[in-house]
């Protein structure tokens, strides 16, 4: 296994880890969970940059790293809101996107074996966009900032999630026409 498919694996070991912690009663769960998440998104970005660099990309490292990134957001997206430090109409659109997507990929991959549809830069920049809203409210800033941060974060997701279906469509009418 490579470096960057270790570091991968850590970053999906670090959502039970998270879990417990959630459930647990320690001080400052907040911030404990929020460095978690932190430590997840620069992990994130430490297994891309040698994967790349190294020339150490997967066909693995390419399935496990987007689970790890969602698995993760969406752990943190979900117990925050249970806690409510993010309202619920937040999570509605991200989920959404997110099972259309899977769907589309499954669809890629069993009909026509096409590669997984890799991310563009706006889905990178929401990613950015979700990690600052979090740290945000982990460090306690001024909620209208946080709840602009989210509510930036939920757009970015929404246009590259346009983005996503336009290249999915490409994808579907270019195998047709073969």
């Amino acid at each position: 296994m490579t470096l960057p498919n270790m570091i991968t694996v850590f970053r999906i070991i670090l959502v039970p880890v998270y879990i417990s912690l959630f459930f647990s009663d320690i001080d400052n769960k907040v911030f404990i969970l929020g460095m978690i998440f932190m430590i997840a998104g620069v992990s994130d970005v430490l297994d891309g940059y040698i994967a790349r660099k190294y020339n150490l990309i997967s066909k693995l490292g390419s399935a496990l790293d987007p689970f790890a990134d969602k698995l993760m957001s969406f752990t943190v997206l979900i117990t925050f809101t249970i806690i409510g430090l993010i309202p619920f109409w937040i999570l509605i659109p991200m989920i959404l996107k997110e099972v259309i997507m899977i769907t589309g990929g499954i669809i890629l991959y069993l009909k026509h074996g096409k590669a997984v549809i890799p991310s563009n830069i706006y889905g990178k920049v929401a990613t950015f966009s979700l990690y600052a809203a979090i740290l945000s409210i982990i460090i306690n800033i001024n909620m209208i900032v946080s709840m602009l941060l989210l509510i930036i974060t939920v757009l970015l997701n929404i246009v590259a999630f346009i983005i996503y279906l336009k290249i999915f469509r490409k994808m579907l009418l270019d195998e047709k026409s073969q």
